[in-house]
């Protein structure tokens, strides 16, 4: 054994990812929003790379904005955006999409026809008709087009000011309103307001008092009684009876109305007059100031009936990014170069926005694949609706369209396919299987649907129980445990067949 420091020269191989195939494989699962924020990144860095708005302003590419010029002349990249085919009889989709080669990325010097099926020196790929709806910068953005509302805290300030006159109490008062929650409830403890403003708890209290008084009726309490309590003595209606009622909402919960009648000391008909009173009143005071803006979600492929038959599929313009490679300004930069640092940031520049652009149209010829073959699987689910939802997982997508499980993975991840019966992401179309009699299997999804429809048309008087919902499905032909109805129930938020029993029981 030779214990001397010594120099062996060995020869192996590994797999190792590059920067541009990293590049590849994260554009591949980003939604329709993270890739808007990447490519805005990537204008600013690279010089090379740049937004085509010639083709939106002269209108001399027509639907798809193809534009020419001396340095890059544009390919009808997006020609395959629309496939028309007949489901029904599960057409082969003539595309010349094709899956990225993870093992033979991109070189920075492309194949012979330009490395992604485009003709060669094509440097444009139009895959939209902008960014996110629009790349112009005087556009308006969403909020600045909405009316200025009041938060809850601007509300509560401008009362504070004009209701209490005394320095400390308004000080308190600025505590506690940080203290609401967004339901508007105080969330905190009392003592530790008064310790940090070194005063009496009993000032603390006081000062609540007050702001309790408050608008919107019900603010600032601290527990749910106390929120209806404060609206009821607002409407003058918090008599000892209904003080009595609300100490016990757990019977209200519960529909428990004939134990509720024996703690107020009173019957039925009081009890019904105010269980009907609290209905009117609003338990979230605060949610009437939450003025967030909903942003709907924007669908990255396009579905609609063909007239021939079938469905067209179609990637939404509106949510692909449009960039070019500015060839011209890098034959005149790249004609200038005075040191060897400054050609090779030029040419490292030039390639990656090359290869950018090329990846953007790989994951847009990815996305419409893997979309179509969705739609081939599931024709059914489109013409007759969720119960004819088949059982589907990533491998058979992978297989019918060649690509890796992994691939089919990225790609239907936070992407949405407008439908004629609603935008469903892309995952929506994968669930297992359910054993059926008879050799068949049946969609998780469409035994799910079939479950809630189900308990939707039970009878008040006639509650099904999971083990009743077992025999059901059984003589539909679908062999299902209890346990798993129970799962499935729990999941849509459907209650219990006791708890149903209560709410539907009416009340005596």
């Amino acid at each position: 054994m030779v214990l001397t420091p010594r120099l062996d020269l060995r020869q192996s191989q590994s797999l190792v990812m590059t920067p541009q195939l990293q590049q590849a494989i994260k554009l591949l699962q980003f939604s329709n929003l993270e890739l808007s924020e990447f490519i805005e990144d990537e204008l600013e860095k690279n010089p090379m790379l740049e937004r085509d708005e010639g083709a939106d302003r002269d209108g001399e590419g027509g639907e798809h904005g193809n534009t020419e010029g001396p340095d890059a002349k544009a390919d009808d990249a997006t020609a395959l955006e629309t496939i028309d085919f007949d489901a029904k009889q599960n057409a082969e989709i003539q595309d010349d999409a094709r899956d990225v080669d993870y093992d033979n990325a991109y070189t920075d010097e492309g194949s012979a026809d330009g490395g992604d099926g485009l003709p060669p020196n094509t440097t444009y790929v139009d895959l939209g008709a902008g960014l996110g709806g629009s790349f112009d910068e005087m556009a308006p953005n969403l909020e600045e087009t909405i009316s200025e509302k009041p938060s809850l805290r601007d509300h509560l300030n401008g009362q504070l000011s004009m209701e209490l006159n005394d320095p400390v109490d308004r000080l308190i008062g600025l505590h506690l309103i940080d203290l609401l929650d967004e339901s508007g409830y105080i969330s905190g403890e009392l003592e530790g307001v008064a310790e940090i403003l070194e005063c009496g708890v009993d000032r603390v209290e006081a000062t609540l008092a007050k702001l309790q008084q408050f608008d919107p009726p019900g603010i600032f309490a601290r527990n749910l009684a106390e929120c209806l309590s404060l609206q009821l003595s607002e409407k003058n209606r918090l008599d000892p009876c209904m003080q009595a009622f609300l100490e016990y909402l757990d019977l209200v919960a519960k529909r428990d109305f004939s134990g509720l009648a024996k703690a107020c000391g009173t019957d039925a008909e009081d009890v019904n007059d105010m269980v009907a009173e609290i209905k009117m009143l609003d338990p979230k005071p605060a949610l009437a100031f939450d003025h967030s803006i909903t942003q709907p979600i924007t669908p990255d492929v396009l579905m609609r009936p063909s007239p021939g038959g079938g469905w067209i599929i179609e990637l939404n313009s509106e949510s692909l990014p449009k960039v070019l490679v500015n060839n011209h300004y890098y034959s005149q930069v790249s004609g200038q170069t005075r040191s060897k640092k400054e050609k090779q940031y030029i040419t490292e520049q030039f390639h990656s926005a090359n290869w950018l652009v090329k990846s953007l149209h790989q994951r847009a010829t990815t996305i419409l694949k893997v979309a179509s073959e969705l739609v081939v699987q599931q024709e059914a689910f489109f013409a007759k609706g969720v119960q004819h939802l088949k059982p589907l997982v990533l491998r058979d997508i992978a297989e019918a369209i060649e690509m890796h499980e992994s691939t089919v993975s990225r790609v239907t991840s936070n992407k949405y396919l407008a439908t004629p019966r609603g935008i469903y992401e892309l995952k929506y179309f994968f669930t297992p299987a359910i054993a059926a009699t008879g050799g068949g299997v049946h969609s998780a999804e469409s035994v799910r649907h079939r479950i809630k429809a189900l308990i939707d048309e039970e009878d008040p008087k006639k509650i099904l129980s999971d083990d009743k919902i077992v025999e059901i499905l059984k003589a539909e032909g679908i062999e299902i445990a209890r346990r798993t109805v129970a799962k499935y129930r729990e999941s849509m938020h459907i209650q219990s067949s006791v708890q149903r029993r209560r709410d539907k029981s009416p009340p005596s």
